[in-house]
């Protein structure tokens, strides 16, 4: 019998032009909502071919991973069922654009960011001082 388990995501907090690259949700849940770029983890994809594929796809650029986040894995950060999340800080290089699941892109201050989706607030408030290092380095 196979085991039903959590699905998995992953999660990047990306440093661009001094800021942080937030997308808006083109879908539910959370629609029209601005969230960290992400998604889900494809079968045979490592979490961190993951994270690059998945801001390469919404945000059109290119990442360099700088640091392993956390893990986030509250059953209820997701309505639509039990996800855990492998969260990165990377620096992103390359032309901001929205794209595939992204209604709209934007950059944002540590003390501009709005309301998130998911657990997203959590994530940034937690690695306020990972951002704040690379960001002084700007």
């Amino acid at each position: 019998m196979k085991p039903v388990t959590p699905l998995l995501t992953v999660d990047a907090l990306i440093v661009f032009e001094g800021k942080l690259v937030l997308i808006q949700r083109k879908n539910p849940p959370f629609k029209d909502c601005f969230a960290l770029p992400g998604g889900f983890v494809e079968v045979g994809e490592t979490v961190e071919e993951a994270v690059i594929r998945e801001a390469k796809e919404e945000t059109g650029l290119d990442i360099k991973l700088l640091k392993l986040l956390g893990v986030y894995s509250d059953p209820l950060r997701d309505p639509r069922g039990h996800t855990v999340s492998v969260c990165y800080l990377a620096k992103g290089s390359g032309t901001l654009k929205a794209d595939s699941d992204a209604k709209d892109i934007g950059l944002f201050g540590l003390d501009e960011i709005p309301e998130l989706a998911f657990d997203h607030n959590r994530i940034i408030n937690n690695a306020k001082s990972d951002i704040n290092g690379i960001l002084s380095q700007v």
